[in-house]
């Protein structure tokens, strides 16, 4: 009998390249929901892994970048300095893909100087947070996006109000915000394609439901909770620059957003009129939501114009870490005139 061929992408690699090893989170864990499509999702974009890197601090999502894409190159850092190591690897090869993946924690607590600066330097990486509102790996404490009234397993009930990291997003300077359920397969498919390819920082806000610490009655990060008030702003379908899908939409129903790599971001409008790609409008919908107390999903804010860091620096097309010594090394004669001025 002739064997069946595997099934490969368009750039011929099989699926299995693209996991990386087996979880050692709890099961029916959010995260390992989101490790499975980041696996998906660079599969089916036909990205060889080995153009990827990827990035992550301390706690249990910054654990989950071992779980998917083997081949790729990786850095876990200290706990809350992911941006700062992020920044480096891309000035160094502005070739790679950059993946950042991180949590509440990590990001809106001892991370968050570091996630403001990244904010405003517009560096193209995909930063997705892995939002369960507690500290999985310190036995459950609130985050510092834990939901003002929201119960911990031992009652105790968080009078803090919480940092929405997508509105937070928007006002730094990041130029595709969006947000999900990580329950949610097809939303979340399709707004890590277009993160994928947007060419700038895109911050993905995945509430990710902890099942040991945060999962229960009273919490708003649960799976429960979500399921009775997720309100999605729209439908989302990806269309890839490669693969030509056609769809029937009526006239008047859907927003394409062109991406940078030739790619359309389409938005399927459900009950309001909703563009992306008006920054003061997102912000308002989401505070609007907030108030309701409505978790908020889809693709909140895109800006395909802004100049992303390496434009800002002016960087040569070759990546910095392929320069000789040459280029990159004042000679001696130029040190000797600086140590001159100097004296």
């Amino acid at each position: 009998m002739t064997p069946t061929a595997k099934k490969t992408n368009r750039v011929g690699l099989e699926v299995l390249s693209y996991r990386g090893s087996k979880t050692t989170l709890c099961a029916g864990c959010g995260h390992n929901a989101i490790s499975e499509r980041l696996i998906e999702c660079f599969y089916e974009m036909g990205i060889a892994p080995w153009m990827v890197s990827k990035f992550s601090g301390i706690g249990c999502s910054s654990k989950s970048p071992a779980y998917f894409l083997g081949l790729a190159h990786g850095f876990n850092g200290v706990h809350g300095r992911m941006p700062a190591l992020a920044t480096g690897a891309v000035l160094a090869n502005r070739n790679i893909i950059a993946l950042g993946v991180t949590g509440d924690g990590d990001t809106a607590s001892i991370g968050m100087g570091q996630f403001m600066h990244l904010l405003r330097r517009n560096l193209p990486l995909i930063y997705v947070i892995e939002d369960n509102g507690v500290y999985g790996l310190t036995k459950g404490q609130f985050s510092a996006t834990a939901d003002l009234g929201s119960k911990l397993k031992t009652g105790i009930v968080n009078e803090l109000p919480p940092f929405d990291c997508c509105a937070l997003a928007i006002q730094g300077g990041a130029t595709f915000v969006a947000r999900s359920f990580s329950g949610d397969k097809r939303q979340l498919s399709a707004i890590l394609k277009a993160a994928i390819a947007h060419r700038g920082l895109a911050v993905i806000d995945v509430v990710s439901p902890c099942t040991t610490f945060n999962d229960h009655e009273g919490s708003t990060k649960s799976y429960g909770y979500m399921k009775d008030h997720d309100e999605p702003l729209h439908d989302i379908d990806f269309v890839p620059h490669f693969e030509d899908i056609s769809v029937e939409i009526e006239e008047g129903t859907s927003m394409d957003v062109r991406m940078h790599d030739g790619s359309t971001l389409r938005l399927h409008k459900l009950e309001r009129d909703y563009d992306p790609t008006e920054k003061l409008h997102a912000l308002s919908v989401i505070n609007e939501s907030a108030e309701r107390g409505e978790v908020l999903t889809g693709v909140l804010y895109v800006n395909t114009g802004k100049p992303t860091l390496i434009d800002m620096l002016g960087l040569v097309e070759e990546p910095l870490a392929t320069l000789p010594q040459s280029r990159t090394r004042p000679s001696r004669e130029a040190l000797e005139q600086v140590m001159e001025e100097l004296r």
